[in-house]
């Protein structure tokens, strides 16, 4: 038995008067998607255990079968891994945004998704400034970093993630509690460093958001958990562009597959990571899918690049794989987003997600098309969402 799961994150949102009522699901043209949930199990699942945050490291612990109730410990630490970071268990991993301040507000999370070759100048040179025996950097890619505490002051400050603070007051949301001394001394000396940069200057010039500011949260230590082979006897692969998505397949003991052209935006080559994991299913029980586009459009609040992305994802990746499910004896097909990213909201939201499990064994359910509103009225809705991975192996949803 091969099986694939497709995340297209965020991608499941609220009904929207621009649309008429409609999600960007019910709006967009997702034929493959449709059938999907028309002939298979079409229903809900609780990614988000309660009092969790809504992020997609808790989300995709979940789907992948490891409640984040006993596996959990920050998100940090899971990008960490995904860039050959080798934490000791006492050290303190944060992720370390390059954002968009203007005065008090917090203006971009993602400083205009700067190029990494730029953002690996402004990391180098932070290490080079703010950097000693207890505090290093880590380039990772885009915005996206890795600052590292080594030192002996607990750390478990309160820190708020970027893209839920869009447009809102810095100083209203620094870091509070344990530690957030040295955190905020560290946010505002790096404002100062890269404020004046040369880089920044041409970016303000070409009407770009510069990246004049880090934004620490998200921390927390190495995670202790069993191997996907030691808990399901199945080997896996996973195919991302997000460092905390391979974060969680480097401790899952998964194989990383780059796919040229991926690159965790809208301009990502949906195309290729269709093919790829055609070509993964080859040689691994599992394949993940994992596509960014979607919530990426819900931060910024783009509703047609939402409903585009979505497109994309049912034509180049779904289909793709759908056309080519007769190369496999035996394959399930789950596809599902991590948690909402509602363009209004502009930041992720709790609820259960719309799921469909199709393929070898699996009964067809309400044979309804795929939409937020028929999952949730498909009357099949998993509230240990650890146990969907379950399910699907098993091919019983019942």
């Amino acid at each position: 038995m091969k099986y694939c799961i497709i995340i297209p994150d965020g991608m499941a949102d609220y009904p929207i008067d621009k649309l008429n009522g409609r999600t960007p699901v019910e709006t967009a043209r997702t034929p493959h998607l449709d059938f999907l949930a028309q002939n298979g199990q079409l229903g809900t699942v609780r990614t988000i255990p309660s009092g969790f945050p809504p992020g997609s490291d808790v989300a995709n612990l979940t789907i992948v079968g490891y409640s984040p109730k006993v596996y959990y410990s920050g998100r940090a630490p899971l990008e960490a891994a995904s860039i050959g970071i080798k934490l000791n268990d006492d050290d303190w991993a944060f992720r370390c945004n390059l954002i968009t301040a203007n005065e008090d507000t917090l203006e971009d999370f993602c400083a205009g998704h700067i190029k990494t070759d730029e953002a690996d100048i402004f990391i180098k040179l932070l290490n080079e400034k703010l950097g000693n025996a207890a505090v290093k950097f880590y380039t990772g890619k885009s915005y996206r970093h890795i600052m590292v505490y080594k030192g002996t002051q607990k750390m478990d400050a309160k820190c708020f993630p970027p893209h839920d603070i869009i447009g809102q007051s810095i100083q209203k949301h620094l870091p509070k509690g344990n530690g957030s001394e040295i955190l905020v001394d560290l946010m505002n000396r790096s404002r100062t460093i890269l404020s004046s940069h040369d880089i920044n200057k041409v970016r303000i010039d070409l009407q770009e958001n510069p990246a004049n500011m880090i934004w620490l949260w998200g921390q927390g230590h190495r995670p202790k958990m069993p191997t996907f082979k030691e808990r399901f006897n199945l080997t896996g692969a996973v195919i991302t562009a997000v460092d905390l998505i391979k974060g969680v397949a480097c401790y899952l003991g998964w194989d990383i597959i780059d796919v040229p052209g991926a690159t965790g935006y809208l301009d990502t080559n949906y195309v290729n990571k269709g093919q790829y994991a055609i070509q993964a299913l080859e040689n691994h029980d599992v394949v993940l899918v994992h596509i960014e586009a979607p919530d990426e459009a819900g931060h910024e609040g783009k509703l047609h690049d939402k409903i585009t992305a979505i497109e994309q994802i049912d034509s180049k990746i779904i289909g793709t794989i759908l056309t080519s499910k007769n190369k496999f004896r035996d394959l399930r097909i789950l596809v599902l987003p991590d948690h909402y990213t509602p363009i209004v909201k502009r930041t992720h939201t709790p609820e259960y997600v719309p799921f469909v499990a199709y393929g070898t064994g699996i009964e067809k359910g309400v044979g309804l098309p795929y939409t937020e509103a028929n999952a949730n009225a498909s009357g099949l809705h998993i509230k240990e969402g650890h146990r969907l991975i379950e399910h699907l192996i098993s091919g019983s949803f019942r």
